[in-house]
Order: C-alpha cells, then sequence, then structure tokens
C-alpha cells in the first residue's frame, strides 16, 4: 500500500517536465521492490503521463505575464507542427483570443484555425471576438479571423461568414482578400445553396489586379462555378498577363482553368495542314472572279491573338523551379498549341526526371502517353529513359513503356543491346516486363521480328525460372502470328514442360501444341501422356489446357489419344475445382458423340481448332489520351470525383470580342515632343491619308498577335514584353511607357510597308507567310524563311519607292532594313555573297542605348571562299549484305548545295553487287527530326550489274548533328538508312583579313568560346601539320596570321545564311 500512498502525496503541478522522469523512475524501483504486478506498474506510468502531460501549459496560459502565455503558445504550435494533438488545450488556448500582445493573438488564430472544426461548440462562444478582429488594424488578425470563422462548421454562422467574406473581399489588403477566396470555398461546401451570392463575390474578385489575389480567386471559381466561362472574358487577358507573377500553385490553377477556357473559345490548331487549300487560279479565270471564289472558300487557319498570347506567356514557365507548374504549362502546350510548338515541352520534362522519386512518376507516366502519338518529340531525349540501377520499379517500368513506344528502325539495335542488360536484372519483375517490351518490339517492327524472337529462344535455357516463364508467355504470343515457319521452337517448348513450374507458362506451353497439333503429330500425343500422369496435381489454370490439348487431339487424332482422353475428361469430372467440372462435361458432350448429343458435336472441330486472331499487344497507356495531362484521373486511369473534362474544339470561334475591355481615358496621354515630331514626319512621308494610318494605329495589336502566329520559337525577350505590355495598354490604356513602345512598334511597321500598298497585297504576303509556316516541320525554319520573304519583297518595293519619290529620300529616309532592338541580336543574319550592309535608322533614345555596340558586321563585304581541302573519306550508307546486294556510300563534297542555301550538299555512290538489275531506286519514308529538311535525288530507274552511280542531295540539318532517317527502297525492298553530319561539315569558310578577324573576335560573347588542350608529338607542331589537321575534319578557311605561333580559321554556320 506504500506506493499508493505515495503516489497519492506526490503533486505533479509542483514538478516541471526534467524532474518528471525522475519521479517515475523512482516510483516504478519502489513497485519493484514491495513486488507489484508488472499490469499495475504499466497502469500506474500511463496515468501518470497522461493526466498530468499538459498541466504546465494549462498554468502558462492561465498566468498573468504575456511572456509565460507567448512562451506556451509557440510549445503549442510545435506541438501541432510535429503532429501530436493538442484538442485537449482548446479551453485553456480560446481564453487568450482577446489578448491585446499581438503576437499571442497571431499564435491563438493558428491554433484555432486547426481545431475549431473539432471543438465547435467552445469555438461559438468566441464568435462575437472573431467578429471583432475582421476589423483589427493588423491585417494578419484580420485574415486569420476569417479563417477561424470560415473553419467553425456550423450551419447556424452561415449569414455571418457569408457578411465576413463581402467585407473581406473589399478590404484594402491583398492578403485579406486571398484569405476571403479561400472562405468562399469552405462556405459552398458548407451550404451549396450560398452558390448566386458567392460567384458575386468570385466575379468582384476576378478583377482584382494583384498577383496574390488571382490564384486564390481561380481556385474559387473551379470550386464553385466552373461552367460560368463567361465571368472569365473580361479577365482572360489580365489573367495572362499576371500569370508570370502569380504564386507557384496559384500558376497551376490558373494555367489549368485557362486551358479549358482555350478549347471552348478558339478552333482548333491542329487542322492548320487539313485547311490549306489550293490557291492556283484556272488559266481562263479573271482577278476578280478567283477573288469572289476565295472569298466564299473556307479561309486558311490564322491564330486568335489571344490564344497566342496565352500560348506565349506561359512558355517562360517552362523554366520554373515547381514541377507542378512545369507539368501544368506541358499540358497546355499538349491539350492547344499547335503541334509543330508542342515540341519545346520535352526538354523541361527531361529536366523533371532529375527529381524525386515521385514527381519522376507523374511525369514518365505522361511522357509515356505523349510518346504514342508523337514520338518525334522525345526521340533525342532516348538515352534520358535508360534505366538505372538505383531506379524503383516502378519507374523502370514506366521508363520501358516509353523505349518501347520510341523504338524504330533507326534505333531497335541500341534499344535491344541495352534490353540485354535488363533481362539480367536482379529485380525480377523488371526482367519480366523487360522480356514482354522485347515482345513488344518484335510485333510493332517486322524487321527485328526473327532477331528478337530468337533471342527469347536463348532465354529459355536461363537458369531463372522467372525469365522462362515470362519468355514463353511472349513466345507463344509471337508464334500466334506466324505459326508455320516455327515448328522447331514448339519442339523446344514441349521438352521444357518437365523443368518449368510456372503455371502461365505451362498453360502456355500447352496451348501452343494444341493450335499446331497437326505440325507435331509426334510429340503432341506423348505431352498429353505426360500430362494425364500430373493431373491432379496440376494449377487449375494448366488443368484446363490439358482438357482442350486432350480434345483436339481427340479430334485430330483419336487414334492415339481416344483412351487417354477419356480418362483426363474422367479425371476432370470429380475436381474439386467447379470450372474444370463444368469445362469437362462440355467437351465430354461436344466431342464424344452419343444419344444425347445435339447438332454441336457435328462442328466439334471447327470450334476447336478453329484460327485464332493474332494477340495484338498495345500499350496500357493508349486508352489515357482522353484525360487530361497531369491530372489524377490520368494517373489513375479513371475517372476521378471532381474531374473536369476538356471539350472538344468548337468549329466556328465565339465573338472574340467579348474578351475586350472598355477603357475610359480621363486625359489625352503625353508624348515626348520629339518623339511626336518623329511620328508626324512618319505619318507625312509614309501614309498617304490619316485613315489609313488610324487603320494601322487600331489593329497594330492584332497585327503584332497574329504576324507572331507563324510559331516563331526564337523569339527575344523583348518581343515577348513588347507584345504582352501592348495587351497590357489594350487594357488600361493610361501608361505613357507603354505607349511609347506601341508608338515605335508603329514607326517600325510603317518602314516595312510602303504607303503605297492597299490591303490586299498585305492579305497575301500573311497567306503566303502562313502557308509556307505550315508546310515547315520546324518552327524556327518556318519564322526565319517568312521573314527573308518578306524582307526581299519589302526591298523591292522599297527602291521602286525610291525611284518614284527620290526628293523625298534625301530628306532622311535610310534603306530598308529589319527593325534593330537590343535583346534581338540574334536575328542579325550575315549574308552569303559579298553585300555591302546599310546602317539601320535607329531613334536618338535607341542611339544613346546602343553606344559603343556596333550591330553591323565588323567588316564591309564578306563572302564565301571555296573550300580548302576537300577529305576523300566516304562512309557507308547501305552495306551490300543489309541492302540484298545494293551498296550505298556517301561523303561530303564541301560545294555550296544547289537545292538550297541552308543545305549541305551530299554525294551518294550508289553500287549493284548481284548479277541482276536492280530497278526504281529511290528515296522512300523520311524521319526527320522537327526542323531538317531534305531534297532527294530523282528516282533511278534502273542499275546494271556491277554497275554504280553517284547522286547528289541536300540535307538541312538546322545547324544540329541530328541525325537524318530516310528509307533507301528499290522495287521489291526498303531500307533504313541515317546520314549524321560531324560537326565541322555544317561550316562554310570564309575569306576575311586579320584585322577583320580580330575585330569580329572581339564581339563574340563569352558563350562562344571554347579552349581546349591537345598533347601531340613534337613533328605534328609545325604549322603546315596543324593546318592540315584542322582543314581535314573542319570546312574552315585561313585567315592570314602575323604572328607564327597563333593561327586563326574563319567560318559561317549554315544557318547564319
Amino acid at each position: 500500500m506504500r506506493p499508493l500512498s505515495l503516489a497519492c502525496r506526490w503533486r505533479p503541478s509542483c514538478c516541471s517536465y526534467l524532474t518528471l522522469p525522475i519521479i517515475l523512475f523512482l516510483i516504478l524501483m519502489k513497485m519493484m521492490y514491495f513486488k507489484l504486478p508488472i499490469i499495475k506498474i504499466k497502469v500506474w506510468i500511463f496515468f501518470l503521463l497522461f493526466c498530468n502531460r499538459n498541466e504546465d501549459l494549462k498554468q502558462m496560459l492561465e498566468s498573468n505575464k504575456d511572456s509565460a502565455k507567448l512562451d506556451a503558445m509557440k510549445r503549442i504550435v510545435g506541438m501541432i507542427a510535429k503532429g501530436k494533438n493538442a484538442s485537449e488545450l482548446f479551453p485553456a488556448v480560446v481564453k487568450n483570443v482577446a489578448s491585446k500582445n499581438i503576437e499571442i493573438k497571431k499564435l491563438v488564430y493558428v491554433y484555432l484555425v486547426r481545431y475549431a472544426e473539432e471543438q465547435q461548440d467552445l469555438a461559438l462562444l468566441s464568435i462575437s471576438t472573431f467578429q471583432r478582429a475582421l476589423k483589427d488594424p493588423n491585417q494578419l488578425i484580420r485574415a486569420s479571423a476569417l479563417r477561424v470563422l470560415s473553419s467553425i462548421r456550423v450551419p447556424i454562422i452561415v449569414p455571418i461568414m457569408m457578411l465576413a467574406i463581402k467585407e473581406a473581399s473589399a478590404d484594402l489588403s491583398p492578403y485579406v482578400r486571398k484569405n476571403a477566396a479561400h472562405a468562399i470555398q469552405k462556405l459552398y461546401s458548407l451550404d451549396p445553396e450560398q452558390k448566386e451570392m458567392l460567384i458575386e463575390v468570385i466575379e468582384k474578385l476576378l478583377k482584382d489586379k494583384s498577383t496574390l489575389v488571382a490564384g486564390s480567386v481561380v481556385m474559387a471559381f473551379e470550386e464553385v462555378c466552373p461552367d460560368r466561362i463567361d465571368l472569365i472574358h473580361k479577365n482572360y487577358r489580365k489573367l495572362c498577363n499576371l500569370l508570370v507573377d502569380v504564386e507557384e500553385w496559384g500558376q497551376v490553377v490558373i494555367i489549368h482553368m485557362l486551358t479549358r477556357y482555350a478549347r471552348t473559345q478558339f478552333v482548333s490548331p491542329w487542322k492548320e495542314g487539313d485547311e490549306l487549300e489550293d490557291n492556283e487560279k484556272n488559266f481562263y479565270e479573271s482577278d476578280d472572279d478567283q477573288k469572289e471564289k476565295t472569298d466564299k472558300r473556307k479561309k486558311p487557319y490564322t491564330m486568335d491573338p489571344d490564344h497566342r498570347l496565352l500560348i506565349r506567356n506561359t512558355k517562360p514557365l517552362l523554366q520554373s523551379r515547381n514541377a507542378a507548374v512545369v507539368m501544368a504549362v506541358a499540358q497546355l502546350y499538349w491539350h492547344i498549341s499547335p503541334k509543330s510548338e508542342a515540341g519545346i515541352i520535352s526538354k523541361s520534362l527531361v529536366r523533371l526526371l532529375r527529381s524525386n522519386r515521385e514527381v519522376q512518376y507523374i511525369v514518365l507516366q505522361n511522357i509515356a502517353t505523349m510518346s504514342i502519338q508523337r514520338k518525334g518529340m522525345f526521340e533525342p531525349y532516348l538515352k534520358s529513359f535508360y534505366v538505372r540501377s538505383t531506379d524503383p520499379t516502378m519507374i523502370k517500368t514506366l521508363k520501358l513503356e516509353i523505349l518501347t513506344n520510341l523504338a524504330n528502325e533507326a534505333n531497335i539495335s541500341t534499344l535491344l543491346r541495352e534490353f540485354q542488360t535488363y533481362v539480367k536484372s536482379q529485380d525480377k519483375q523488371f526482367a519480366a516486363a523487360t522480356i514482354q517490351t522485347i515482345g513488344r518490339c518484335a510485333t510493332n517492327i517486322v524487321e527485328v521480328t526473327d532477331t528478337c524472337l530468337n533471342g527469347l529462344v536463348c532465354l529459355l535455357s536461363n537458369r531463372d525460372e522467372i525469365v522462362v516463364a515470362e519468355s514463353v508467355v511472349v513466345i507463344k504470343k509471337l508464334l500466334q502470328m506466324q505459326p508455320v515457319q516455327h515448328g522447331e521452337i514448339i519442339k523446344h517448348m514441349a521438352k521444357l514442360l518437365d523443368s518449368i513450374t510456372v503455371p502461365v507458362a505451362r498453360a502456355s506451353i500447352l496451348w501452343l501444341i494444341g493450335e499446331n497439333c497437326e505440325r507435331v503429330p509426334k510429340i503432341a500425343p506423348d505431352v498429353l501422356r505426360k500430362m494425364a500422369k500430373s493431373f491432379t496435381s496440376e494449377d487449375d489454370l494448366v488443368k484446363l489446357q490439358i482438357l482442350n490439348l486432350g480434345a483436339k487431339l481427340y479430334l485430330t487424332n483419336s487414334k492415339q489419344t481416344k483412351l487417354l482422353t477419356q480418362y483426363i475428361l474422367n479425371l476432370g469430372k470429380y475436381d474439386q475445382n467447379y470450372d474444370i467440372r463444368d469445362r469437362t462435361r462440355f467437351i465430354r458432350q461436344l466431342i464424344v458423340p452419343n444419344e444425347k448429343s445435339g447438332a454441336l458435336s457435328k462442328y466439334a472441330k471447327k470450334i476447336f481448332l478453329a484460327q485464332k486472331p493474332a494477340p495484338l499487344l498495345e500499350s496500357p497507356f493508349k486508352d489515357r489520351d482522353h484525360f487530361q495531362l497531369g491530372t489524377l484521373s490520368h494517373t489513375l486511369n479513371i475517372k476521378a470525383t471532381g474531374y473536369l473534362e476538356l471539350s472538344n474544339w468548337p468549329e466556328v470561334a465565339p465573338d472574340p470580342s467579348v474578351r475586350n475591355v472598355e477603357v475610359i481615358e480621363l486625359a489625352k496621354e503625353w508624348t515626348p515632343a520629339g518623339k511626336a515630331k518623329q511620328e508626324n514626319s512618319a505619318k507625312k512621308f509614309y501614309s498617304e491619308s490619316e485613315e489609313e494610318e488610324d487603320s494601322s494605329d487600331s489593329s497594330s495589336d492584332s497585327e503584332s498577335e497574329s504576324g507572331s502566329e507563324s510559331g516563331e520559337e526564337g523569339d527575344s525577350n523583348e518581343d515577348s514584353s513588347e507584345d504582352s505590355s501592348s495587351e497590357q495598354d489594350s487594357e488600361s490604356g493610361r501608361e505613357s511607357g507603354l505607349e511609347n513602345k506601341r508608338t515605335a512598334k508603329r514607326n517600325s511597321k510603317a518602314k516595312g510597308k510602303s504607303g503605297s500598298e492597299d490591303e490586299e497585297k498585305e492579305n497575301e504576303k500573311s497567306k503566303t507567310s502562313d502557308s509556307s509556316n505550315a508546310e515547315s516541320s520546324s518552327i524556327e525554319d518556318s519564322s526565319s524563311d517568312s521573314e527573308s520573304e518578306s524582307e526581299s519583297e519589302s526591298e523591292s518595293e522599297s527602291r521602286k519607292v525610291t525611284q518614284e519619290k527620290e526628293k523625298k529620300t534625301k530628306q532622311g529616309r535610310t534603306p530598308l532594313t529589319k527593325d534593330v532592338s537590343l535583346l534581338d541580336l540574334d536575328d542579325f543574319n550575315p549574308v552569303s555573297t559579298p553585300v555591302a550592309l546599310p546602317i539601320p535608322a535607329l531613334s536618338p533614345s535607341l542611339m544613346a542605348d546602343l553606344e559603343g555596340l556596333n550591330l553591323s558586321t565588323s567588316s564591309s563585304v564578306i563572302s564565301v571562299s571555296t573550300p580548302v581541302f576537300v577529305p576523300t573519306k566516304t562512309h557507308v550508307l547501305l552495306h551490300r549484305m543489309s541492302g540484298k546486294g545494293l551498296a550505298a556510300h556517301y561523303f561530303f563534297p564541301r560545294q555550296p548545295c544547289i537545292f538550297g542555301d541552308k543545305m549541305v550538299s551530299i554525294q551518294i555512290t550508289l553500287n549493284n553487287t548481284t548479277d541482276q538489275k536492280i530497278e526504281n531506286i529511290h528515296i522512300g519514308e523520311k524521319k526527320l527530326p522537327i526542323g531538317l529538311k531534305m531534297h532527294v535525288f530523282n528516282p533511278i530507274d534502273s542499275l546494271e550489274p556491277e554497275g554504280s552511280i553517284t547522286v547528289s542531295m541536300g540535307i538541312d540539318f538546322c545547324d544540329s548533328t541530328q541525325t537524318a532517317s530516310f528509307q533507301l527502297c528499290t522495287k521489291d525492298d526498303c531500307f533504313s538508312v541515317n546520314i549524321q553530319p560531324p560537326v565541322g561539315e555544317l561550316l562554310l569558310p570564309v575569306a576575311m583579313s586579320e584585322k577583320d578577324f580580330k575585330k569580329e573576335q572581339g564581339m563574340l560573347t563569352g558563350m562562344n568560346e571554347t579552349s581546349a588542350v591537345i598533347i601531340a608529338a613534337p613533328q605534328n607542331f609545325t604549322p603546315s601539320v596543324i593546318f592540315q589537321k584542322v582543314v581535314n575534319i573542319a570546312n574552315v578557311g585561313a585567315v592570314p596570321s602575323g604572328q607564327d605561333n597563333i593561327h586563326r580559321c574563319e567560318e559561317l554556320n549554315f544557318e547564319a545564311l
């Protein structure tokens, strides 16, 4: 009894957490001394710990000192952060909600937000305090009070919450307005009948210009009224422009909402190729008739400026540090951008594969879905999907799936070597998945079917039973496609029945033997005999296949197997599994004729030995494309609660004027006097009437948007900033700096067009540029082509105007050039022929900014010289063994390509090594990466035996070493070949003086400098040897040097032409 009296005398309020363990230890020792049961000891310890663990915190909260209360609240919030339960302290904490100390009040509200929903009755007692706190001078207190109020899930306070949300939505602090948007969702889940009033608050908050509010109010919009697209119309452009500055999770919500919005308001950009039409007119038609006909036809696709605004403003977010933001932008580009522009997301998605395994899993799932439809997007990053030994199984399986989707004739040999390593993995599940992958590659690529099949047969001798079993299953599927040719493999697999124990593999072998029992008449009866011995000990799946095998042999070879089949049917008749008993009765009535047999017994052979269709090995991600990428529904492959489906593109775009925002001009915008004079002089010279200038002024923004519709991905930052500023300018119309930019933009456009041209010519230009953009496979190429066309046209027009108006050109007009800005240095293209470049006319402000920066070429004349050295080394394009007697070699002659300035000239030598004529040699299907172009040689009618012929072709490698894959075809066969250029063959030699070279060298930035150390023998350090080595590997020109130890070479890449 003495331990009890000790426990009663001990007052826990007199001790702290430091002395409690010591007292517990003393009590435990005394109990053990008196030999009390262990159960009682545990009960006493639990009682002491549970009943007195928070007594000191309660006393500190009831203290008169703010320091003690603050210390207690810090410890309580720390407990919550660690996941410990502090709900029993609610009465003591809620008393301090009216504390005058700001720090204590903040922590009390943090606690109440966490436990207000659990302790609703106690929280209701302090509701008047929360209402007073809504008008506190401190914005954090106001926001916290609203959060606590919205966390009390009691229907009786709904009117109070509604009033608080309305007041908070008009608060001066954006943080309070943000919490008002959060409270909208809580109130809607508590009382959905308040929807109409909440929509009014959402409509008000959508007009908020603060980036802090934007993400929260869009989230409230998605929860309460996602179908009210009309609320977004007026705020669409504002949301697009604010997107970059919104917090990361707000960016995710806004991007997903704008994706759904774009699918309802814009026409599909994926019909560019289909809607482009033939503009050729009939010979006898007049221009007027042709014009009427063209008007009646459907106009070519032109992207809506607002559609382009969304795509352009989300592009910088691909570099976000947040994986969710990058994934959101990727799904937006996938669902609403032109297919030619969606390729830019691949690099950003591959970058996310360096994140943790959870992020990798989601990203790889989305890439697996994308790679089924558009393989070319991820082919350049094939090695990024190679499996690492440290990857978990789920990541390995997804990478295998992607590699299978990306497999083609060009890379299948590399992938098969990679798969050979994976099969040896210690992860058996991964090894089995690899074997399935090999089977899919064999079905998708006919050229490697036999190779894969032979490799799988070799795996049948593997020591690992799982590998052997999976190989059997895959071989069974492959043999269904061409069973006649592989009788030996079936015999080999029949011998494995004695060693394989996996039920699925045994059942697959039995099915194969049964299907091909007529091709292996000697082996099949013996297999049935062995299976009859072990029938009772087999798995149910194997028993069903034994019954099927017996039925098929009974129908085809009844002399040898009649008694054996009846024995097996008798065993199945009394089996424990009812499925096997049913199958036995069914087969007996079908194949063994008797009086009770129906009409079906006549067709038993057709039923059992009917031709089965070959299995279709498809990707498990094939049916996921109807879900929006990056969503939970896509990950689970099932429609999740709250999932909003993407609508189909409208046939006709809704009225775009609903997104126009009315701007009330309070006062005329101020413009600098010098600039106004310059604009007036431009008007006098370039425009024939003021009406024309007004129309161009009003349509400048739309023209800039549609002009960027050609999809030039290489746009500089200044272009994007000007476009976004023009959008903001159309909304507010109050910032003079933006007006200055827009005025400069109009002046630059006025310089690019002749004043005497009418609108029809401009429309024709836009049509030709659009068609050229749609035809090109690369965005950058298309943009550069359209720019060069517009430049050549504008130059010819400027010559005409110059001849007609010489007096006006003497007053200050300069020759027509491209617009030059601070960030547009990449757009400057040196010419390929000796041309004296004119000096661009710049405004005084730009001249001051560009002082010391020379944008023109360093020399007045740049010319491409002849190659210094032409290597005779040839590369094998097609070996005579692979080409069935047709051999092909290629080399780079280092001569200008006659098919295009940007193309590399390639000469191909074709040899016929057979004793028969090879007919119709031509280039077949081309599988080029995005941006690459190829000009093929004309088809060769015939090539005589032992004959040889050399042809020329040109390839635009887009200044990269990407592989150009295509098919070299004859009359009977097609062979997959590829050409990958060395870096040195992508250059052109340029002739210039040493002075000009140094000037050009001084203009290079650090990113264009490369240094390396080469170790060579002393005899190889002579100038002639070094020069010979350099020109052997690179097509460069020599520059005269005044120093013996310095050698200079000059080149020009094809993209600069």
